[in-house]
């Protein structure tokens, strides 16, 4: 199936059997989007019972995930014995008595501790479930989202409003308190459904689930947490050999480090990607992720491994304002030091990810980092990992508000000067980005900001967004060789005049930027990309002049471009003129993001 990218994806098929393959591999690297085709929402709109993956070919140069993870009941069901487990019992006694197709059903308001749920060596059609004994009628239908309110808690601090149960909150869920530093591995063909996982408040606990070496995993409506004021941080780690692991339906909250005198440095809701096994093949869909270091983040430790297949769909991706300081309600640490926070998500070694239909919500600097929203940085982290790298990325479909910066991409040295094996073959698309800030989120307020040093960065493709920018278009470090196949097509974008839009970051004369962006944007490009495609964009603001084709506005009601971002189609309530960015892109697109589809994508999502 070819859903998404069908001329591209049968052009290149064609030119392989007429021997053309690296001429028209190139070629495909820049090819436009021909017409929107909104994505699909449900839990399994990618993936059929048995695993059987309809992602498509490729999405513009990036491959698409290979493999998924079918988590629907009916394909991961637990046929056996329904086995009631008693209030005060030991819950990993009557875990080792449960066979492998068993449900075992925990008291809804009871609590227990456990350590770890070791390996059965079940099969597909005999998962072990572990839920609260709350029925299926009380709790979020298969494919909602759970919330605190199934616990008993109708709201938290700063964080938006959430769903209820049918006759309000109530103690629905059964609780998991873990005990183990390193937290509670969970063994193959495993479910959990209705559950509550927290710490131990007395421990120095670094994660909450651990899938170490584990396969076929679904956490589902589950709500994790650390204990009040607990330090603790990571949520699930999809690591060291983890196959087949699922996130979905679940609300995931209050992950962080302290700054200067915390135990950790990154806080993570999900991630993984490290160890020497073959990992790969996770989901990740529908949850609210929230925390303080990075929302999502695969890599950053040594492996000799690249995690592959990897979807992340509709998640929103937050952090509270009440962690920034200066902002109505801060709420520092128990310590009185701030969190330490980075960005919502991050790839340093990741191959073959779909990322869709998400909403990320707040990010800012005074870290390591500046606000920056996404980075796709391929890392050799510490020089333990030179297979690392970032390959075959999409990202599309998704909003980005209230950041200090939008996308850093950047293929670097780690500070041990060891150096990636790749980075590149990236897909951005159908992105709208607002309410970006500079100084007061101690960012740069950036669109983009390039970084290419070694490896090569390669096969960069943006096209259909809509973006709001009080920094540059695109901040450039690049001393080497040219990028190879860039392309910045079809998009709105609104950008300040302290500096050009197409800047140097620094670094002297031999930053392919510096001396060119005090000439024009198109000099630019043509020092720093090869080839490069820059077409039918709509510019406004800014400063300097713009390649031939490029729609030049002073403001958006010139542009053409309503409050609610949408187009003009003509002179009317709200409109001066009619924008000459209706359906001016290829097929008859409006330039700038599928808005209509995005907002399909996303209903539900916040």
């Amino acid at each position: 199936m070819f859903p998404h990218f069908p001329i591209a994806s049968r052009n290149f098929t064609l030119a392989r059997n007429f021997g053309f393959s690296l001429l028209v591999s190139a070629l495909i690297s820049l090819t436009p989007l021909l017409a929107a085709t909104t994505p699909p929402t449900g839990e399994n709109a990618y993936c059929d019972k048995g695993n059987e993956a309809h992602f498509g070919d490729k999405d513009g140069p990036a491959a698409l995930p290979k493999a998924c993870y079918y988590t629907g009941l009916d394909g991961t069901p637990s046929p056996g014995k329904q086995m009631r487990v008693a209030a005060k019992a030991d819950l990993a006694e009557e875990y080792k008595r449960a066979k492998c197709g068993d449900t075992l059903l925990l008291p809804a308001g009871s609590s227990f501790d456990i350590k770890d749920f070791p390996p059965k060596k079940c099969d597909d059609q005999h998962y072990v479930t572990i839920r609260t004994d709350t029925p299926d009628a009380k709790l979020p239908p298969e494919g909602s989202r759970i919330s605190p309110a199934w616990a008993g808690v109708s709201s938290l601090p700063g964080r938006p409003p959430f769903s209820q149960p049918d006759g309000g909150t109530a103690r629905l869920l059964a609780t998991l308190i873990v005990r183990e530093p390193s937290g509670v591995t969970v063994g193959d063909h495993l479910r959990f459904i209705g559950i509550e996982w927290t710490t131990d408040p007395t421990m120095n606990t670094g994660r909450i689930i651990s899938t170490e070496g584990t396969d076929h995993v679904i956490v589902d409506r589950n709500w994790l947490h650390p204990a009040e004021g607990a330090e603790v941080g990571k949520g699930v780690g999809m690591i060291k050999g983890a196959r087949f692991i699922a996130v979905i339906n679940s609300y995931i909250n209050g992950f962080n480090c302290v700054a200067r005198t915390g135990k950790c440095t990154d806080a993570n809701a999900v991630g993984g990607g490290n160890g020497d096994a073959p990992t790969g093949t996770f989901k990740i869909v529908n949850n609210f992720l929230e925390a303080a270091g990075e929302n999502i983040l695969f890599g950053g430790s040594g492996a000799t491994v690249n995690p592959t297949d990897i979807e992340i769909r509709r998640n929103h991706l937050f952090k509270p304002m009440i962690w920034k300081e200066g902002e109505p309600g801060y709420k520092p640490s128990p310590s009185g030091s701030p969190f330490i926070v980075k960005n919502h998500f991050e790839l340093k070694n990741a191959q073959r990810l779909l990322f869709e239909g998400n909403l990320l919500e707040n990010s800012w600097g005074g870290f390591s980092q500046t606000g920056y929203s996404i980075l796709l940085s391929p890392r050799n982290q510490g020089s333990h990992c030179p297979k690392c790298q970032v390959t075959d990325i999409t990202v599309r479909y998704s909003r980005i508000r209230n950041v200090g910066g939008v996308f850093s991409i950047s293929n670097s040295l780690s500070k041990t000067g060891g150096e990636s094996a790749d980075g590149g073959r990236y897909s951005i698309h159908d992105i709208v980005a607002d309410n970006v800030h500079q100084e007061d989120f101690k960012g740069h307020g950036n669109f983009l900001a390039l970084l290419c040093n070694r490896p090569p960065l390669h096969d960069v493709q943006i096209e259909h967004v809509t973006a709001f920018v009080p920094g540059v278009v695109m901040s450039i470090t690049n001393k080497g060789e040219k990028l190879n196949n860039f392309s910045l097509n079809y998009s709105v974008i609104s950008s300040g005049e302290k500096r050009p839009s197409l800047a140097s970051a620094g670094g002297g004369p031999a930053n392919c930027a510096t001396k060119t962006q005090k000439m024009d944007a198109e000099a630019v490009l043509q020092a720093c990309f090869a080839p490069y495609h820059f077409e039918k964009n709509v510019m406004i603001g800014g400063r300097g002049t713009w390649p031939p084709g490029t729609i030049a506005a002073s403001s958006r009601e010139a542009a053409g471009i309503r409050s609610d971002l949408r187009l003009c189609s003509d002179k009317e309530p709200g409109c001066a003129k009619a924008s000459p960015a209706a359906a001016a892109a290829p097929a008859g697109r409006d330039i700038g993001a599928d808005l209509q589809g995005l907002e399909a994508v996303l209903a539900g999502v916040e």
